[in-house]
């Protein structure tokens, strides 16, 4: 009995060691990303993203013998959260991030669960609602609206566009945990298995639409070059759905969604000691009030119970604790 009960506190000792480098690496996809944006464009960006990250998830999905020739009939599902959870919303980031600095794109990219939030209260019946999830949800946009400035116009230090790239690729984000509640949920696919379809299909969807010229201006840069393949699309993107979902079998579902709170904080933290950015106190403030709302938003909420759950492949602290969420 002592002997499985050492083995259980090492088991989830490795799995909040997991859990502290699954939100380093997210953390550290802002810093990546923006790095890549001087030498290519964002579309550039993400085809190197999700067919870095497609290739270990594809390898991993062979071994476990998770991928199928049945679930081919549920391809257009497939298609549908590639688009949301993989090419518009990456494409969607890397197009803001590039505008924006990368610590207000990471300080931003914390209204994902708002998103997710009001995806949920529009197309899914039964979706709990009280004062106090209204209310962090407010107190949330509050705090987006007081880094976004929109009052100053184009006068302002933050580019409006940016803004809306990182609040569309949110919505994105936020819509595609919903559709996958509400469309693939019941399919009973494995996650790794999901996240592989939706990366390969999403993968060959940029290498025939994508434009290839210029692309090898990412080489100029050696330090750009390893954050883009192996920091933003291999670790960032392909091993850390791994983590994830190792995180989730070993902590729960609700311990693992809360690692998304804390990627905008090291965005901040490595845009400002790394890239040199500015941010005002007016932005470490609202970034304080956009993490209270979304725990408020959380707390006035009530779980339905559902049989399983398959997420999108971007995780968002949205999810509920008996489901099984796939990041991004």
């Amino acid at each position: 009995m002592e002997t499985s009960q050492f083995e259980f506190s090492d088991m989830k000792k490795n799995a909040y060691i997991v859990f502290g480098f699954l939100a380093l690496v997210w953390g550290l996809t802002y810093l990546f990303n923006k790095t890549a944006s001087h030498y290519v464009s964002p579309m550039h960006i993400v085809m190197v993203r999700v067919t870095m990250g497609f290739v270990p998830l594809f390898l991993i999905a062979l071994l476990r013998r998770k991928l199928a020739w049945r679930h081919l009939r549920h391809t257009h599902h497939f298609v549908v959260m590639s688009l949301l959870a993989a090419s518009v919303y990456y494409y969607a980031f890397a197009k803001g991030i590039a505008i924006l600095p990368s610590s207000i794109a990471g300080i931003l990219a914390g209204a994902i669960p708002f998103f997710t939030f009001i995806a949920a209260l529009l197309f899914l019946k039964g979706e709990p609602i009280n004062l106090r999830s209204v209310g962090g949800l407010l107190l949330g946009f509050a705090g987006i609206a007081a880094i976004a400035r929109p009052w100053e116009g184009s006068a302002g230090a933050i580019d409006p566009a940016g803004v809306g790239y990182i609040a569309f690729g949110s919505a994105c984000v936020g819509l595609s945990f919903v559709y996958a509640r509400k469309f693939i949920s019941p399919l009973g696919i494995s996650p790794i298995a999901l996240c592989t379809y939706q990366l390969g299909l999403s993968s060959a969807t940029l290498l025939v639409v994508g434009d290839f010229d210029g692309i090898d201006a990412i080489f100029v840069s050696p330090l750009a070059t390893a954050g883009l393949f192996i920091g933003l699309g291999l670790f960032g993107t392909g091993i850390a759905y791994m983590c994830y979902y190792y995180v989730v079998e070993k902590l729960g579902a609700i311990k693992a969604a809360s690692s998304t709170y804390i990627p905008p904080v090291i965005g901040l933290a490595t845009g400002t000691l790394i890239l040199g950015e500015t941010v005002t106190a007016t932005d470490l403030v609202a970034t304080s009030v956009i993490l209270v709302g979304v725990i408020i938003m959380q707390s006035g909420r009530t779980p339905a119970p559902i049989a399983s759950t398959t997420p999108a492949i971007s995780p968002s602290p949205d999810v509920r604790a008996h489901n099984r969420p796939e990041p991004a």
